[in-house]
């Protein structure tokens, strides 16, 4: 008769599956560490101090086989799995942050313009290290996430670690529903379109097609456009290949290798340019990252558009998510995205071809770059380098 205990019914588990025969895929499965994970597991049973029960700790077993893979690789309780797909509605009530995680730190990819990270000033690059006085080391990031969120109205405190500053940052920050507004636009000495995207949705594509034809009614002698998408932390996949797309002729656009056949694709332009050659200029940061670090290595690879700024973030990889059978999800690292000149964006970035440091700006919930508000030295730029775009085209 079965011992009731449940550590002996996973204990015998494990031997039956050890002992049954493997398929040719499993034959890498090694029967000696699921031993000795069965193993550590008796012994947690047996001698930690406080009782643990087995959901918890086959959770905390799965989340760090996981996590330990990379920052972006997660398991979703049902709970969190939840609060994802709450979060991809685009409607919560938060502070307006893209995060990712760097050595066991909640790190900002980028701010979301027009939300309260934003115009309280936090910045691409910032390590979050507590949330209402609660320490995010080692947490998860759905852990994070849930401290950051709550009911719209509500206050929220976060510190800040900043490059250059010897002390944290503290913030209280109005939590508010978080709708990204896409996209602004202005025209520059009556001639020079500027088109600001914030985010990649699944609308983007036809929104940025319509956002630029605008621009060349009002600006009816438009002779470049600049594309700014500082600060831009990135979205839908489908928005940036379409992005792309809209200012290429041919080529291609991005590709992703991963160790599986349907990691693999590739995606290439389909003969459209809406502005017909005429030259385009992109605005890169530290927060400029993945969708947008695509749409800046397609333009710049085809030699299509210059680059400004700075080096961008550095995150390109394809995340895939599974649900299981007791709606836990896996989101698992599947693939990298590379340019078409094979260039592995992923923990390299874009490089821009003229470098430009951005100053910080006069007013806080400001899109348009400093320069732009002072003598337009950015204009005074492009304008310089209109020999090199007509060379490299």
């Amino acid at each position: 008769m079965f011992t009731k205990n449940p550590k002996y019914y996973v204990f015998l588990l494990v031997l039956m599956y050890i002992s049954v025969p493997l398929h040719a895929d499993d034959s890498e499965i090694p029967s000696d560490k699921i031993q000795q994970f069965v193993d550590v597991y008796k012994k947690i049973k047996d001698q930690y101090v406080d009782e643990v029960n087995d959901d918890t700790l086959f959770n905390y077993a799965i989340e760090g086989m996981v996590t330990k893979l990379d920052p972006y690789s997660d398991y979703l309780s049902k709970d969190d799995f939840s609060e994802l797909k709450i979060g991809t509605t685009g409607r919560f009530g938060g502070i307006g942050i893209e995060i990712t995680m760097e050595d066991g730190f909640v790190k900002i990819i980028a701010p979301i313009d027009d939300t309260p990270a934003q115009k309280a000033g936090l910045k691409s690059g910032d390590l979050v290290i507590e949330v209402q006085d609660i320490s995010l080391k080692d947490k998860s990031l759905n852990d994070a996430v849930k401290l950051m969120r709550g009911e719209p109205g509500t206050k929220v405190k976060v510190k800040i670690l900043r490059e250059k500053e010897k002390q944290p940052l503290d913030f209280e920050l109005v939590r508010q529903i978080i709708v990204s507004k896409g996209i602004k636009t202005k025209v520059f000495n009556e001639e020079i379109g500027y088109l600001r995207l914030s985010s990649f949705q699944s609308n983007s594509t036809t929104n940025v097609r319509n956002a630029v034809y605008n621009l060349r009614k009002e600006a009816s002698k438009m002779s470049a456009l600049i594309l700014d998408l500082r600060n831009n932390p990135g979205g839908v996949l489908g928005a940036a290949v379409g992005i792309s797309d809209l200012f290429l002729e041919s080529g291609r656009i991005v590709y992703t290798k991963g160790r599986t056949n349907t990691s693999d694709l590739e995606y290439v332009a389909n003969s459209e340019d809406i502005l017909k050659g005429l030259p385009v200029y992109i605005l890169i940061n530290g927060g400029s990252a993945s969708a947008s670090e695509i749409v800046a290595g397609a333009l710049q690879d085809n030699k299509r558009a210059i680059i400004y700024g700075e080096k961008s973030f550095g995150k390109a990889s394809v995340q895939s998510i599974q649900e299981m059978f007791d709606g836990s999800a896996l989101k698992l690292t599947t693939a990298r995205y590379y340019t078409p000149n094979d260039r592995n964006i992923h923990g390299n970035g874009i490089e821009p071809d003229i470098k430009i440091e951005f100053k910080e700006m006069d007013v806080p919930n400001s899109l348009l770059p400093e320069p732009y508000n002072k003598d337009n030295q950015i204009i005074a730029i492009i304008e310089d380098h209109k020999d090199k775009y007509s060379k490299s085209n």
